[in-house]
């Protein structure tokens, strides 16, 4: 039987293990302020060698790597150099991706499709955005032709805007619903900090300050534990006069990195590694750039109706919190509450941060621990907006859930 004609089998993929560093303030204060880029990948990526001993270095067939802003300590092709800069052995590939705050994701549903075609057995997928050294848009050029021709609306360029755009759109969603939303993510993040359910995937790091020494961070910076509704009501809006997007009920900026390890179900059986999550599906998809918030309801149609599955079947929600009024807009679509027991249940990126292309990887990994916490959820969702207009989804399937992997799904029949 020739190459060409033999059937190929497509593998399961599963989510083997993820970590990430603590999230810092991005500025001249922010604990990362002299902390290159690249150093917080390497932390992550050590990290994920030592917590899984028996994954032989060797066995690694790819590193991704993504970041929004590309150049500097962020920038020379990073998953390669950062591959390089852990000790990973030199046949180790590596490479960089960008898509905006979907970076991550996108390492890790790129390098999955790489192993459910047989391309690689074992992955390394993350990101890493330090806003302090590299700012979102910095050194940008974006083509005249964008405002001269009319081709997306000049808000599109400013993501504040394209939040005061849904609150436009979505009347509904006042600026009293995206306070307490956001006051509830503090809550709720705070709440997950007390029971020790974010320190397990944290990688401490230590950092070195002119004048202060050396200091090992090992919490995240930017939370604001007992905000109030009162507190936030006296926010400005900077992205317009009178306007309802504030820096209460948006993510903040911040400094930060995130890897996950990604393996062949066959294979993670063969080295005797964790399975945390399978992916079940995941999509893609565009929208108007100047209302980029709302790209997770056409890409969550999308992974939905390829995978077989409806929005009933998703036991647990983790939605990137970019803009408060993003995360309700969805909610609204799909007929979700806004405190809807199932929807980030550690909080979110108002709470915790949000350094922009490392973001997908923290929602996989808070995933991953609320389903071993929960194994009564079968089926759970990470979903992000993307700037310029586009939605990511990825659906993961729960490892403890009775039903585990059962022929139920459109995608596995």
């Amino acid at each position: 039987m020739s190459p060409q004609s033999r059937a190929r089998q497509i593998r399961d993929v599963v989510f083997v293990d993820g970590v990430r560093t603590p999230f810092g303030r991005a500025g001249e204060k922010g604990m990362y302020a002299d902390t290159r880029a690249d150093d917080l990948v390497v932390k992550c990526i050590r990290e994920l060698l030592r917590r899984n001993p028996s994954l032989p270095p060797e066995r690694v067939d790819e590193v991704a790597i993504a970041a929004t802003t590309q150049t500097g300590d962020q920038g020379l092709t990073i998953g390669r150099t950062a591959a390089l800069l852990a000790g990973l052995p030199r046949t180790v590939p590596g490479f960089a991706i960008d898509r905006m705050c979907a970076g991550a994701m996108t390492a890790v549903t790129t390098t999955a499709s790489g192993i459910g075609f047989g391309a690689y057995d074992v992955v390394i997928a993350g990101g890493v955005e330090h806003m302090g050294h590299h700012p979102m848009g910095d050194g940008a050029d974006p083509n005249p032709r964008f405002v001269t021709e009319r081709l997306v609306d000049p808000a599109a360029l400013n993501m504040g805007n394209t939040a005061e755009n849904l609150h436009d759109r979505f009347p509904d969603i006042t600026k009293e619903r995206t306070d307490a939303y956001a006051a509830a993510s503090q809550e709720k993040l705070a709440k997950a900090y007390a029971g020790n359910q974010i320190q397990p995937d944290l990688v401490p790091v230590a950092t070195k300050k002119a004048g202060a020494g050396w200091t090992l961070s090992t919490v995240d910076e930017g939370p604001r534990p007992g905000t109030t509704v009162e507190d936030l009501a006296t926010l400005r809006t900077p992205f317009r006069p009178h306007g309802r997007v504030t820096a209460g009920n948006a993510s903040g900026l911040n400094d930060g990195a995130t890897t996950a390890l990604l393996a062949s179900a066959d294979t993670a059986e063969e080295l005797g590694l964790p399975v945390k999550m399978r992916m079940v599906g995941y999509a893609f998809a565009g929208v108007e750039p100047e209302v980029m918030g709302i790209g997770p309801v056409p890409a969550t149609e999308k992974a939905l109706k390829q995978t077989g599955l409806t929005i009933e079947d998703i036991g647990l929600f983790e939605i990137n919190e970019a803009f408060a009024v993003q995360v309700l807009s969805f909610l609204d679509h799909f007929g979700i509450a806004d405190d809807d027991p199932r929807v980030n249940r550690y909080g979110g990126a108002i709470a915790v941060g949000h350094p922009l292309a490392s973001s997908g990887v923290r929602l996989m990994t808070q995933l991953a621990r609320q389903f071993e916490e929960d194994p009564s959820v079968r089926y759970g969702m990470t979903t992000m907006c993307i700037g310029l207009g586009m939605g990511a989804t990825v659906i993961w399937e729960n490892p403890n859930h009775p039903d585990y992997n059962t022929e139920s799904t459109e995608a596995s029949k």
